[in-house]
């Protein structure tokens, strides 16, 4: 069974394919481990994709879903999970013409929807001890003294990466790239909607509703 997640920045998409493959078993597939593998251990593939990052270069979409492809051993038998890969719809397409030689397909694409405002809040929320670097967030794990370190008291602050302008950056490459990955999977059939919005255990919950009758089927 092979079961992707897609979902805007903030949506929990790391946070759900932990907890997923704990509980079911999957095999979780990340693009950036795959890639950085294939490099270290200089096979073909790994040299072709080497040639783009040593020139400062995105490795190229082919390439990147070739890796991927390699990696399902056994795409009717295993468990797998994608989390934030496809990106885009030239990756699902790629995908799914290699698993399409390997007579398998995608099983089920869950979509964690959530708002645009939602999803700022969650991705500027972060604040980081600027001391001994301990990990905060405004909205499910606030300081007990606001701005303080509840660690070793020293300020918080909020890293680039989750500032505003760059949230902002972030959902616009989604909008663009990813989420037109909703209507590809809808017209194939295998895309469920879940709402993100709400506590992380309840969104657990209905996507565990939503996998435990395809494993059941397959049993």
């Amino acid at each position: 069974m092979i079961i992707i997640l897609i979902g805007a920045p903030g949506s929990g998409k790391g946070t759900q394919s932990a907890v997923l493959c704990r509980r079911f078993g999957f095999t979780h597939l990340s693009t950036g481990d795959i890639l950085r593998a294939e490099i270290a251990g200089k096979t073909a593939i790994g040299l072709k994709a080497a040639e783009y990052v040593n020139n400062g270069k995105l490795v190229p979409d082919h390439i990147v879903t070739e890796m991927v492809a390699m990696k399902l051993e056994d795409p009717k038998g295993g468990r797998y999970l994608f989390d934030g890969f496809p990106r885009n719809l030239e990756q699902a397409q790629t995908l799914s013409g290699a698993l399409a030689k390997q007579s398998a397909s995608i099983d089920l694409v869950l979509f964690l929807e959530l708002s645009h405002d939602e999803a700022m809040r969650r991705l500027t929320s972060r604040r980081l001890c600027g001391a001994c670097g301990e990990v905060f967030n405004v909205m499910t794990r606030p300081s007990k003294k606001e701005g303080a370190c509840d660690k070793c008291g020293g300020a918080l602050v909020q890293r680039e990466d989750d500032s505003e302008a760059t949230a902002r950056k972030r959902l616009m490459v989604y909008e663009d790239l990813t989420r037109p990955l909703v209507s590809f999977y809808k017209a194939e059939q295998v895309l469920h909607e879940v709402d993100a919005g709400r506590a992380p255990e309840a969104v657990t919950e209905n996507l565990a509703e939503i996998i435990q009758p395809l494993l059941a089927a397959r049993q």
